[in-house]
C-alpha cells in the first residue's frame, strides 16, 4: 500500500509513520519545514513539501495513494491566537478531504480527539454520546467542529471518512498534557494534585488503532481510543509501582478548582517553569471517563496495560534526564 500522512513529524503522527514503514508500506509524509522533512525521512518516509492549504500540492502528493491519515493539527491550551487553531483543525480537515477526493483516494482517517466527545461531567463518554454543548477549551471546540466538518466534506465528496478519537496519549516522547502531571509527581514525590479522573491510551495503541480504522472502520463512524480510565490517585499509584519510587500525593477535591485548585496546579504541574492556564485547570477539574470498547469489538484492537506504558515512558524520561528532583 501507498499511504499519505499529515503531521508525520509530530508525536502521534511520527509513531504512526514509524509503524506504517515497519509494516512495509510506502509512506509519503507532509513536511512544512526542513526539520520536519529530516524527521520523517529518518523514519523511512518520503517527505513531501506542501501545506494543508496548498490544494494543488496536496492533491499531487496524494495521487496514487490508497489511504490518507490526517494527523496534523494544533494541540494547545489557552492559545495566544485561537484563530490559527480553528483554521488548521477545522478548515484543514476540509482541505485534506477535498484534496483526497481530487486525487481519487478512497479512504481518509482523521485523527480527532476524545475532547470532541463532549460528555457531561461525571458521565462516561463514548462514540454515541450527545455533545453537551459545553466546551472546556478552544482545543476541544476546534476538534469537535473539525470532526463535523470532516464528515460533512467526506459525505459530500463521496470519500470514506473514518475518525479516531484518542484520549490522552502517553508514551516515550510525550511531555505535554497530562504527562506533565506524571513528570511532576515523579520529581516532587509529594505532589499537590486535583483529585480527578484521567483517561489515557498508549501511543502504540493509537498507531495500531489508526491502521485498523483504515482497514476495518465503517465510513462515517468514529472510534474512541482509550486504554484505561483511572483516578489521579490510581494513576500515581501505578506510576510509583512502575518507577520503584515512593510517591505520596496530596489530593485536593476537584471542586477546589477555584483558588485552591489553581494554586495546586500552578505550584507544581509545569515543566521547564511553565504553569497551567485556566483552560487546563477547567479540563482537569472536569475529569474524563471514556469507554474505548467499540474499537475492541469492531476493529479488534487490544490495549497495552497502563503499567507497561508507564514503565516504557519512565525509562525514556530517565534517558532524557527529565527526572531530576
Amino acid at each position: 500500500m501507498v499511504v499519505f500522512v499529515t503531521g508525520g513529524s509530530g508525536f502521534v503522527g511520527g509513531d504512526l509513520t514509524r509503524v506504517l514503514v515497519q509494516r512495509g508500506m510506502t509512506v509519503r509524509a507532509l513536511a512544512r519545514s526542513s526539520r520536519a522533512a529530516d524527521r520523517v525521512a529518518a523514519l523511512g518516509a518520503e517527505p513531501v513539501t506542501a501545506s494543508l492549504f496548498d490544494p494543488d500540492g496536496l492533491r499531487t502528493a496524494m495521487t496514487g495513494c490508497d489511504v490518507v491519515f490526517h494527523v496534523a493539527g494544533v494541540n494547545a491550551m489557552c492559545p495566544a491566537d485561537p484563530g490559527t487553531m480553528y483554521a488548521v483543525n477545522v478548515n484543514g480537515a476540509r482541505a485534506v478531504v477535498a484534496a483526497a477526493a481530487g486525487a481519487h483516494v478512497g479512504t481518509v482517517v482523521l485523527t480527532s480527539s476524545a475532547a470532541a466527545i463532549g460528555e457531561p461531567r461525571g458521565s462516561v463518554g463514548n462514540e454515541s454520546t450527545v455533545h453537551s454543548g459545553r466546551y472546556l477549551s478552544h482545543y476541544a471546540r476546534s476538534k469537535h467542529l473539525g470532526e463535523l466538518a470532516f464528515f460533512e466534506e467526506a459525505r459530500r465528496r463521496g470519500v470514506a471518512g473514518v475518525a479516531v478519537n484518542p484520549s490522552s496519549v502517553q508514551g516515550p516522547g510525550r511531555v505535554a498534557g497530562s504527562a506533565r502531571i506524571f513528570l511532576y509527581a515523579l520529581r516532587a514525590r509529594r505532589p499537590i494534585v486535583l483529585d480527578t479522573m484521567l483517561s489515557i491510551v498508549d501511543v502504540d495503541d493509537v498507531s495500531r488503532g489508526h491502521i485498523l480504522a483504515a482497514e476495518r472502520g465503517a465510513p462515517g463512524r468514529r472510534y474512541l481510543l482509550n486504554g484505561a480510565t483511572l483516578s489521579v490517585r490510581e494513576a500515581i499509584g501505578q506510576l510509583a509501582r512502575a518507577s520503584g519510587e515512593r510517591i505520596r500525593p496530596l489530593l485536593l477535591p476537584s471542586g477546589a478548582a477555584g483558588v485552591a485548585g489553581r494554586f495546586a496546579l500552578l505550584a507544581g504541574a509545569g515543566t521547564n517553569g511553565r504553569t497551567l492556564c485556566a483552560e487546563m485547570v477547567r479540563t482537569l477539574a472536569h475529569g474524563h471517563r471514556f469507554d474505548g470498547q467499540r474499537t475492541v469489538r469492531e476493529l479488534g484492537l487490544t490495549y497495552t496495560p497502563v503499567i507497561a506504558t508507564m514503565r516504557r515512558t519512565i525509562e525514556w524520561y530517565r534517558e532524557q534526564g527529565l527526572l531530576e528532583r
